[in-house]
């Protein structure tokens, strides 16, 4: 059999590194690394083989279309393949970064990369994927759909016929509506949440269209982790963040597919009253 390939995308530093980390320690295959910033990702590929650990490294900027192309050219002349896909990569004005920056550019950016660059990710590696492979999208507490004010927006996110153009009208609507101001009502105000729920919406689209495959799409919740993204602030460990998504990309059943698994490693419900624990 030929040799297994796992891909983290983002993966330099917090969470994302952390992934890394624990998949070089269990995974028995080559272990991508990747950055957008290539000086980062080799020192963060050093740090791991000081720890005596063998990650390879790629640079790969998911928001630029010619780096995807590159990438997957890469991968397909060296493996032709992918098993273990983790889309890490996103941003998030919190706290600080987000003062002084309008809600319209706030949307704009923040869904280009949580959402738009994510899907583009996936158009492009997804051929790639072999039969058994599995996806895992990072996701957050804040993209339980419960964060959506509007019961009409809650059902076209959950209808089980949603397809990915639909979705991504909805993200454009939503990025229309921060323009003109008018999104407070219908959609709240965190462009974060609004990428994460259209993050675990694709999760869901793809996993129905990728079934006859036995490829396995989950979201996860990594829990409130002390990284750059939080500013600091979260509990938990990168370490301990990284234990949900390595859970789904090498532990999980088959039988979990499709699903909005909680830092805890449960099945929760997307379109149900939130979980109360959100670390």
């Amino acid at each position: 059999m030929s040799l297994k390939v796992a891909v983290v995308t983002g993966a330099n530093k917090g969470i994302g590194f952390a992934i890394v980390r624990g998949l070089c320690k269990r995974f028995d295959g080559a272990v991508y690394l990747t950055s957008r910033d290539e000086k980062r990702g080799r020192d963060a590929v050093a740090a791991l083989e000081n720890e005596g650990l063998h990650p390879k490294y790629h640079q790969l900027d998911i928001t630029n279309p010619q780096s995807l192309k590159a990438f997957h050219d890469y991968i397909k002349e060296k493996y032709g393949h992918i098993d273990i896909l983790v889309n890490n990569a996103a941003i998030a004005f919190f706290f600080s970064k987000a003062r002084g920056v309008p809600a319209a550019i706030q949307a704009e950016e923040t869904l280009r990369v949580n959402y738009f660059s994510v899907l583009s990710t996936c158009e492009i590696l997804f051929p790639l994927l072999r039969n058994g492979a599995r996806v895992v999208n990072i996701s957050s507490s804040y993209g339980h759909l419960s964060y959506i004010p509007s019961e009409k927006l809650r059902q076209k996110f959950q209808d089980p016929n949603l397809t990915v153009s639909e979705l991504s009208d909805l993200m454009h609507q939503y990025i229309a509506a921060a323009k003109q101001g008018t999104q407070s009502k219908e959609w709240g105000n965190s462009s974060y949440v609004v990428s994460k729920v259209g993050l675990i919406a694709l999760t869901k689209i793809h996993q129905r269209l990728l079934n006859d495959r036995d490829i396995k799409v989950n979201a996860v919740h990594p829990g409130y982790v002390d990284t750059d993204m939080t500013s600091h602030m979260g509990p938990l460990s990168i370490e301990e963040g990284a234990q949900a998504p390595l859970f789904l990309a090498l532990d999980a059943p088959d039988s979990v597919k499709g699903e909005f698994v909680w830092f805890d490693k449960r099945i929760v419900s997307w379109a149900d009253n939130k979980p109360v624990k959100e670390y």
